[in-house]
């Protein structure tokens, strides 16, 4: 299960202004708030594989990161900048068959990965979801890999999960999705357009354990969740590691 949340981060990772991941409260918190919509297709008789699920989630939130129309004067730019001016929040929903459908009707960006769909819309406020996107259950998005996936490509970035934490699939959809966020700010420009032409390849893996204490004092990214639902206030969820940022 996933729903709004927040999450924390221990550092400043937009140049343009205070790390809204930061945990207590702020001015971020006096602004009107907003949320990334994103929705995953979960078929009943086809649902997607977890990891693709993941990964196809954080590349989606890259993609509306990186699109002209969420920079500049572009249509969805001053959504996106409401969005970042306050706590960030992505909220993840499950739609199968004809609200599939009704979403995709939507402004939007569909990614698709191996066996998983994701459609990403410009953020919306809290009390203002559209009531196709709104009526969307935020359960249901429990998911399994069928077979245990190849390990992590180190040349290329890697969202590492916390291992202790037993996340549902939209709980972990939405950290990853923050993971990458977090990367794509810390990143130089060159970087970043290198990331975003070659189709923001990225894995999502649970970490060794011995591995996961290695990474939170590394100085990656790291994303800490605000305690909502699933986990404890301050859990740190997922490191992004970025061959830029080692």
């Amino acid at each position: 299960m996933n729903s709004d949340q927040t999450h924390d981060g221990p550092r400043d990772r937009n140049p343009a202004a205070a790390s809204p991941f930061r945990s207590g409260p702020g001015s971020r918190d006096e602004a009107p708030q907003f949320a990334l919509p994103l929705v995953a297709r979960i078929e009943r008789s086809a649902p997607p594989a977890r990891t693709d699920a993941l990964e196809t989630a954080a590349r989606a939130v890259l993609t509306m990161l990186a699109d002209e129309r969420s920079v500049g004067e572009g249509e969805w730019a001053q959504a996106m900048r409401d969005w970042q001016d306050a706590r960030i929040r992505k909220v993840v929903r499950r739609a199968r068959g004809a609200e599939w459908r009704r979403a995709e009707s939507l402004p939007g960006i569909t990614v698709t990965g191996k066996s998983a769909e994701v459609r990403v819309f410009p953020p919306v406020p809290l009390d203002g979801w559209p009531k196709d996107l709104a009526r969307l259950q935020v359960s249901g998005t429990d998911l399994d890999d069928p077979e245990p996936p190849p390990p992590a490509d180190p040349a290329a970035p890697v969202l590492w999960l916390n291992p202790d934490l037993g996340m549902s699939a939209g709980k972990a959809m939405a950290q990853a999705g923050h993971a990458a966020q977090l990367a794509w700010w810390e990143l130089p420009g060159e970087d970043r357009t290198a990331w975003r032409d070659a189709g923001f390849p990225l894995s999502v893996r649970p970490a060794a354990p011995s591995h996961w204490t290695t990474l939170t004092t590394s100085g990656l990214p790291l994303v800490r969740d605000a305690g909502f639902t699933e986990v404890a206030p301050g859990s740190s969820t997922v490191v992004a590691d970025h061959p830029s940022l080692r």
